[in-house]
């Protein structure tokens, strides 16, 4: 396994206030990685460099004046080239739209902006981030191996150490499952607690959240976009703090296999036993389906949950994809075709009843989760695939999507001499005790406060 080191940003907060280092010093030392590192990865579409030098000589300054504007001032961040930006063009991973400008910022964009972030690039998506991967970009820890998608450039950026955070979105697996591959933390909020408004990610279950090197540089993106930005259309916007350095011990945590395990590989299962035996020497109780009714009665409700959402995606992805295959049906992959004939062949009347079947599952996990400080489970089903043409199963990650909760994946494990990560889900509009929950098993548990970081 490759021995890229994560480069976090947050907790050099007092290098920054006492000038031991500069904002432009780091952005320096990452321009410097991408030119040695991008090259074999393909991370990025594009990158502002003399944008990002003029952002981060004014956080320097600020900085050095006493008056940063939150943590994230200065922070190198890439962009998941669905999600638009003022600066860049947004291609959606698609040649139908190579190229396309709308001269405008997102709304996570301009409240990082507002924050003090360096927008430095875009990074690569597939396909209008669903399935297909028209780039080439390829894992950081062995290039013959997937990313995974759709944050396919975000995750593999920061897993290469060339950058301390990215945004990535997710319906399936879009950030869990390249973090995991990749070797990032990353999180899928709970939906609509992130404004994704200028982003091309329509569906019910899409939520915008962050990768990053350090569970701090990932809450600390997505506090600074939540208080100038707040949620989705409707939806209050993520709430509360986190004191890293506080790491209160969960009491119990839920074991959940999820429809994914007959996916998983033996690594993968023999890694996350090593990690339940690790839990349990710590002190927390873990109890699973064979243990309480309850975990039992969400394992059979999330049996179905990659079939039940690709369904739901299909009927919600009718448009645009109709007037994409109107513009150029020739520029669309055969998949996005596909997807869009059985949104043809789809009534109504059947996505309703789609829906309440998510509906039913959502209350019977919350039902559940009151019980537990969080549930754990593998991040994906295994190390990257070998293989740039496709992105990997999504199995193991298609539960939190479903379920509409918060959800961490932390690279503590490891499958094949790969990274793998450690997935914990929490409780739906509950992201601040998932990251102190996720705190406390990263740094307490496994002794890598490297992977925790702080904020100051």
């Amino acid at each position: 396994m490759s021995a890229f080191k994560l480069r976090g940003y947050v907790s050099l907060a007092d290098d920054f206030r006492s000038g031991k280092t500069t904002p432009r010093a780091y952005l320096d030392d990452t321009l410097k990685l991408i030119a040695e590192r991008d090259g074999g990865i393909g991370a990025f579409v594009v990158v502002n460099k003399d944008a990002a030098a003029k952002a981060a000589d004014a956080a320097t300054a600020r900085w050095r004046a006493g008056q940063p504007l939150s943590p994230v001032d200065g922070m190198p961040v890439g962009i998941k080239d669905i999600i638009e930006t003022a600066d860049m063009p947004t291609d959606e991973g698609s040649p139908l739209f190579k190229g396309r400008h709308s001269h405008r910022d997102s709304a996570s964009v301009h409240a990082l902006r507002e924050a003090g972030a360096v927008i430095l690039g875009k990074t690569t998506t597939t396909e209008f981030a669903s399935s297909h991967p028209f780039h080439t970009t390829r894992n950081p820890h062995d290039p013959a191996r997937t990313p995974g998608g759709s944050s396919s450039g975000s995750a593999a950026a920061v897993g290469a150490g060339m950058l301390p955070a990215g945004l990535g979105t997710q319906v399936v697996g879009s950030i869990l499952r390249p973090s995991s591959f990749c070797g990032a933390v990353g999180c899928k909020p709970s939906v609509g607690a992130i404004n994704r408004l200028g982003s091309h990610d329509q569906f019910s279950q899409s939520c915008q959240g962050a990768i990053g090197a350090t569970l701090a540089d990932v809450w600390a993106v997505l506090r600074a976009i939540a208080d100038r930005a707040g949620g989705d259309p409707g939806f209050v916007g993520l709430s509360g703090n986190v004191d890293f350095a506080r790491r209160s011990k969960p009491n119990r945590l839920a074991v959940l296999q999820t429809g994914g395990w007959a996916m998983t590989t033996e690594g993968a299962r023999q890694a996350f036993e090593g990690a339940r035996g690790t839990l349990a020497k710590a002190g927390v109780e873990l109890r699973s389906r064979t243990d309480d009714p309850q975990i039992e009665a969400v394992e059979q409700a999330m049996a179905d949950a990659l079939p039940l959402t690709l369904a739901i995606n299909a009927w919600e992805g009718r448009w645009p994809l109709n007037t994409y295959a109107d513009l150029d049906a020739r520029k669309l992959s055969a998949p996005a075709l596909d997807r869009l004939k059985t949104a043809e062949a789809m009534t109504q009347r059947e996505y309703a009843e789609l829906v309440a079947r998510r509906d039913a599952v959502r209350t019977r996990y919350e039902a559940c989760a009151t019980r537990y400080d969080a549930c754990v489970t593998l991040g994906a089903c295994g190390a990257a695939p070998v293989g740039l043409g496709s992105t990997g199963p999504t199995n193991m990650n298609v539960g939190a999507s479903l379920l509409g909760c918060p959800a961490l994946t932390v690279p503590l494990l490891s499958d094949q001499g790969l990274p793998l990560g450690l997935q914990l889900l929490g409780r739906t509009n509950e992201d601040a005790a998932l990251f102190e929950t996720a705190a406390w098993v990263a740094g307490s548990a496994f002794a890598r406060d490297d992977l925790v970081g702080t904020i100051s």
